[in-house]
């Protein structure tokens, strides 16, 4: 069974954490980004290196948001667009702020359950999949 939630984050938001608390909050064992779009006065994504991070404090439009999300953590990319329409885009981090709004629909999958579990090879907490008995 799947379930859709809409969200509307306000100005000096911080993005991530209010996914993160809203999974938390409603205790939601699975979801994934049905669409985002808004703006960011601050930007902060860490880029493909997973070593370098790229943090703007200027105005940007949320182009795209997309990713996989639980109570057990998110894993969020994000592309923006700056004034002169040059997109940018990387793993969602913490302090990316909310500019004017961002409108978010979430897509609950009730039938699953994402864990993040650490794997040596990566380096990384990665998703597993779980399919409920419901």
């Amino acid at each position: 069974m799947t379930k859709f939630h809409c969200l509307r984050l306000l100005p000096t938001q911080d993005l991530k954490l209010e996914l993160e608390q809203f999974m938390q909050a409603k205790k939601i064992k699975a979801a994934a980004i049905v669409t985002c779009v808004g703006s960011l006065a601050k930007l902060h994504l860490r880029l493909a290196s997973a070593k370098d991070f790229l943090v703007r404090d200027e105005l940007f439009e949320i182009v795209s948001l997309v990713g996989t999300l639980s109570c057990h953590g998110l894993h969020l990319h994000l592309s923006a667009a700056d004034a002169s329409g040059r997109v940018i885009g990387g793993h969602l981090m913490a302090d990316n702020l909310i500019h004017t709004t961002a409108e978010i629909v979430l897509i609950e999958l009730s039938d699953y359950e994402f864990t993040r579990e650490f794997e040596a090879q990566t380096g990384y907490k990665e998703l597993q999949m779980k399919k409920l008995s419901l």
